[in-house]
């Protein structure tokens, strides 16, 4: 019985979990939250646990030396220090982050040792890297060009669930999510780069009709250029990754950037109400009618909807924040986790888009469209948690199984990997809808 470590038990952990052990592989969890661990294996007699913290180094290669494959859920500063102890063993490593460059060093000194660190196999990214490379291969197989290209992701609530101000409740790392805010961006129009330095990350959002949920909002994610040689599309005069969210969201985020609510900054807080800490972010020298100082200092009107829903938050109260030296960013995004966090009654969904200009030799040109629409269920997993960790676990069965026979470190880019682990999502309802030959105008502008 091949043996499989998972480092960490977060909340995108359990379908993993349970699609292994349902798959005769003995599957020990190290994590430092046990009880949620347990919950995870139940009473399956192939599932173990260990309490383990990710600085016992000690601890962690002897685990990896005595399992056969390892995955890590940890937070991705960890993965380089648990790579390197599989490299020491000749083990296999799956994971669901990107590879920084620290990883993608490691390259040659995993092919000499013979094995495969699989990256980017989750859902953004992961799904979005397989669904977009098999429309892509398909293009160039018939001789065609990928000119324009739009990847659009988003976990959200499932509309029923919106109600809040923010429209948009936490289902995975509250605090990455939040702090994602103050990313650049980049991406490429019609030939033209297209820089968002951070304070403007959310000023100018396009919308989408997506079937099912109707208009979203989309602003433009990281770095979109790089990825130009990693679906190998040089061709592309587009090239454009997008995250989804509902109307509301951007024009509240771009207001509490410009308040610099969501930075990391710290300063003495001591004493300080959230109303004060309003009046120091604009320099206001009392809170006496704090949401019309702040709506003047921004230029807005004071019954502007940004200023509900910071109300709602809780940001012009005159309650006392029990804080020392700390970050806007702590605060609001306690507060945001407090009030926005997905309930046990609620479904989350994955809304994921990708769009193509493509031509061919013969001078026609189509539009091609891929969806996926995917809900959480109330009794089970949230839809986060199995586009997660599904396609990591389909890879590393794989991996087990010898059905991949590259090595070193990769992405799920090449047919060997994607066609065989979004085949076997399919099987487990997580399909992505594909649309040929569209007409021009469903491009989006």
């Amino acid at each position: 019985m091949s043996k499989v470590l998972i480092l960490g038990a977060g909340l995108v952990a359990k379908p993993m979990v349970q699609y292994l052990l349902g798959k005769n592989y003995h599957v020990t969890i190290a994590s430092n939250t046990p009880d949620r661990a347990q919950e995870m294996i139940r009473e399956h007699p192939n599932g173990s646990l260990i309490f383990w913290e990710a600085g016992d180094e000690a601890t962690l290669d002897r685990l990896i030396k005595n399992n056969d494959l390892t995955v890590s859920l940890l937070p991705y500063v960890f993965h380089v220090m648990v790579a390197r102890h599989c490299l020491n063993h000749r083990k296999n490593l799956v994971t669901t982050s990107y590879v920084k460059p620290e990883m993608r060093a490691l390259d040659e000194d995993a092919r000499k040792a013979g094995i495969l660190f699989l990256n980017e196999i989750g859902l953004d990214p992961g799904i979005d890297h397989m669904s977009a490379m098999r429309i892509i291969d398909h293009i160039h197989g018939k001789g065609g060009q990928v000119l324009e290209f739009y990847s659009i992701c988003g976990a959200l609530p499932a509309p029923e669930a919106a109600e809040n101000p923010f429209r948009y409740k936490f289902s995975w790392s509250p605090k990455g999510v939040v702090l994602a805010g103050n990313n650049d961006a980049i991406f490429l129009k019609h030939g033209m780069e297209i820089p968002v330095p951070t304070k403007d990350l959310f000023k100018n959002p396009f919308t989408v009709d997506f079937p099912e949920i109707g208009l979203l909002e989309v602003y433009p994610n990281r770095d979109s250029l790089t990825y130009k040689e990693i679906y190998g599309i040089p061709e592309a005069k587009t090239m454009f990754r997008g995250t989804f969210r509902y109307k509301g969201w951007c024009e509240t985020l771009d207001v509490m950037k410009q308040l610099n609510l969501i930075s990391p900054e710290k300063f003495d807080m001591n004493g300080m109400t959230y109303a004060d800490m309003l009046a120091h972010q604009t320099g206001s020298k009392n809170t006496t009618d704090i949401r019309f100082q702040v709506a003047h200092y921004l230029g807005i009107r004071e019954n502007a909807y940004a200023l509900d829903a910071l109300g709602w938050l809780g940001l012009f109260d005159n309650h006392p924040m029990n804080r020392n030296i700390d970050s806007t960013f702590e605060v609001t995004s306690d507060l945001m986790i407090g009030k926005m966090s997905l309930g046990k009654n609620e479904r989350d969904m994955v809304v994921l888009q990708h769009t193509f200009l493509a031509s061919y030799p013969d001078g026609k040109n189509e539009v091609i469209r891929s969806r996926m629409l995917d809900f959480g269920t109330l009794s089970t997993d949230t839809s986060i948690a199995r586009t997660v960790a599904l396609p990591a676990a389909i890879g590393a069965e794989m991996i087990l199984t010898g059905k991949i026979a590259v090595k070193g470190v990769h992405i799920p880019v090449i047919p060997e990997i994607y066609n065989p682990v979004l085949d076997q999502l399919e099987h487990l309802n997580i399909k992505m809808k594909e649309e040929y030959g569209l007409p021009l105008s469903e491009i989006i502008k």
